[in-house]
């Protein structure tokens, strides 16, 4: 067992290794053989292979050679204009080493600059186009502005399958040395929820505690309640007993280190498998983000889970 970040040790080196993305890869991989490139833009969530892609990539089309020839921005930490006029401009002005006529430049949380950088990064896409191009990732397309939209060729990164999950916990566990029972498998996409990183690093947690991973394991190094004992909150609820249900949420909460949030978003995912008709999931899925909303807002989070229980138990009674 070694010290690196599972993260960074598994890490992608060619298309072939990256999971979940076949779509995407197929298309980008067309590209980087014909070292025809345009301007690309990765939107999705958290965890699913964006910046992963970005650097196989770069490691195709430079081989050796690709960290002279890449240029790696984090925008969430530099957003401003500054950022794009000096270090993307100065960048993109020079000649790329070796045999590909162009650099990469790779803006990481694109969606987190400011609306004027943004203007001045549509003007150096356009005037550097023969020795630059650009790889901007986001988790929301929708926050860049249309002329950068138009300038890339867009691609959708979605969350990883339950199979791509499960090949990805085999390549771990085997390259580990590490036990994985099935229901530590399941319960470790649970609470992934098709993010890669955070299997990862939920696995690396668990790696460090035990070798061999169960499902208890998993849930409380993830700090997640078991889905069960969240049904089981929900079914008290239903049946009427307020002060049993109150009792089991404050155990909950306190139990595994839970946030308001956590336990309103673990909540809207079990009211699915309650035994009750549509029209009531349908009310109290309502009443989830009503709760999740005025939790943001800056309301008592345990007050609020209170108000939703009561509201469980109303809707139980008809």
């Amino acid at each position: 067992m070694t010290s690196t970040i599972w993260t960074e040790k598994y890490r992608p080196s060619t298309f072939d290794e990256v999971k979940g993305q076949q779509e995407v890869v197929e298309k980008v991989k067309a590209f980087v053989s014909t070292g025809n490139m345009p301007h690309l833009l990765f939107s999705g969530p958290a965890g699913v292979g964006k910046t992963t892609l970005s650097l196989v990539i770069a490691k195709q089309l430079f081989g050796e050679n690709w960290r002279q020839n890449v240029l790696e921005l984090n925008a969430s930490d530099e957003r401003g204009i500054d950022v794009v006029r000096v270090k993307v401009k100065d960048f993109a002005r020079t000649k790329a080493i070796g045999d590909v006529p162009f650099k990469v430049i790779y803006l990481d949380e694109s969606d987190a600059l400011t609306k004027e950088a943004q203007q001045a990064l549509r003007r150096t896409m356009e005037n550097y186009t023969k020795t630059c191009r650009f790889i901007l990732s986001c988790n929301y397309s929708s926050k860049i502005i249309d002329p950068i939209q138009s300038r890339c060729a867009m691609f959708r990164f979605k969350p990883l399958a339950e199979q791509d999950i499960f090949a990805m916990i085999d390549k771990l566990a085997s390259a580990e040395g590490l036990t994985v029972s099935e229901e530590a498998k399941q319960a470790l996409f649970e609470v992934c929820s098709g993010d890669c990183r955070r299997l990862e690093n939920v696995m690396q947690s668990c790696a460090v505690i035990n070798s061999n991973l169960d499902a208890e394991l998993v849930y409380s190094m993830a700090s997640v309640a078991k889905p069960k004992e969240v049904k089981e909150l929900l079914g008290i609820a239903v049946k009427g007993e307020f002060l049993e249900a109150r009792k089991k949420l404050l155990a909950l909460m306190l139990d595994y280190g839970l946030s308001g949030l956590d336990v309103i978003k673990q909540i809207q995912k079990e009211i699915w498998n309650l035994e009750l008709d549509d029209r009531r999931k349908v009310e109290l899925v309502d009443k989830c983000g009503e709760v999740e909303f005025r939790m943001v807002e800056g309301s008592d989070e345990y007050i609020q889970l209170e108000s939703f229980l009561a509201f469980v138990v109303l809707v139980g009674s008809r």
